[in-house]
């Protein structure tokens, strides 16, 4: 039998911070960057009752672990589930087994921060953020470790939402944090440009873009839905999570595609790429970028690791074991 640590969401909520998690995932992505495997999401639709099951994974061999994600999210039950197995990459064996629900704005968060930190503006001050959600907190606590942020403008269609976010994030922020009335509003000046949403259609006008920004897309990984219009995609040096995403899941650049106002060849390189120093990222201040991030097992399995690694330290979680296949795949 082997041993692994199975990791309750209570268990990893106050294991790590923002900073931490940046640092596994911006790793995660140098790995991938290097030639570390990772693939696009797997992603089951049920019509009645309405509902997703989802998966994807990845190996970082330096770290020396793989494993991945799977979650369900609506049916019946509306709600989601989250689970992250960890493996040995050198060994195979299970590590640990993480209740992934916890983790999830906050490995989310990262890999947009790592996008901020690779792409925008090295004195971008100023951030736009629409969507006030759990995806917009992780997005927002994240970015404020890579960058000095002192003015952040939320957007979100419902007034309640964006001011209760605003209000939360004015205490634990430097920055002035306040609430806008419309996307337009929070776009106006902004160095950075985040979109935390789940909404279909584009949730600005990318006229409104403004030399020298940098736009962190993660709210839609389906073809039939984008947060970011064809003038926007046109108009960026476009960076994915995944190259093979980019015309796989990613909405928006699809979308871009069906207008013809691009092509495959202008996807400039993926974020692992950039981090690892295989292409370069923004090459002038007036350069409009953007990143395009539907969810990868990267920063999953980054995020996993560091937590199981601190889960160790801290000596929390439950131990569980797996028995080998050569002792109970028998057939008898």
């Amino acid at each position: 039998m082997t041993t692994a640590l199975f990791l309750t969401s209570d268990d990893v909520t106050d294991l790590a911070s923002p900073v931490a998690y940046v640092d596994a995932v911006r790793d995660g992505y140098r790995q991938r960057g290097a030639g570390a495997p990772a693939q696009p999401r797997s992603k089951f639709v049920r019509a009645d009752p309405g509902g997703m099951l989802t998966s994807y994974a990845a190996i970082l061999p330096e770290t020396g672990v793989m494993g991945g994600y799977m979650y369900s999210a609506g049916f019946g039950a509306k709600d989601a589930w989250f689970m992250t197995p960890l493996f040995n990459a050198d060994s195979g064996e299970p590590l640990a087994l993480l209740d992934g629900a916890s983790m999830n704005p906050f490995k989310t968060g990262a890999a947009g921060a790592v996008g901020v930190d690779t792409l925008a503006r090295e004195d971008a001050e100023t951030l736009a953020i629409i969507g006030s959600g759990a995806q917009a907190r992780g997005q927002l606590r994240a970015t404020a470790t890579v960058r000095s942020l002192t003015d952040v403008r939320v957007y979100s269609p419902t007034p309640t939402n964006r001011k209760a976010f605003a209000e939360e994030f004015n205490e634990c922020l430097e920055a002035e944090v306040r609430a806008v009335d419309s996307s337009a509003a929070a776009l106006q000046g902004a160095d950075i440009v985040i979109t935390a949403t789940r909404a279909s259609e584009p949730v600005f006008d990318g006229e409104d873009l403004e030399p020298g920004m940098h736009v962190t897309a993660m709210g839609q990984y389906a073809t039939d839905r984008r947060e970011l219009d064809t003038t926007t995609i046109e108009r960026a040096t476009y960076v994915p999570d995944l190259r093979e995403r980019a015309t796989f899941d990613a909405g928006a650049f699809l979308a871009a595609l069906e207008d013809g106002a691009i092509t495959e060849a202008d996807i400039h390189a993926e974020l692992g790429e950039v981090v690892a120093g295989q292409a370069p990222g923004r090459t002038s201040d007036d350069e409009i970028t953007v990143f395009d991030s539907g969810g990868t097992g990267i920063e999953t399995v980054a995020a996993a690791h560091m937590l199981y690694e601190r889960a160790l330290e801290s000596g929390v979680g439950t131990d569980i074991e797996f028995a080998p296949a050569s002792e109970a795949l028998t057939g008898e």
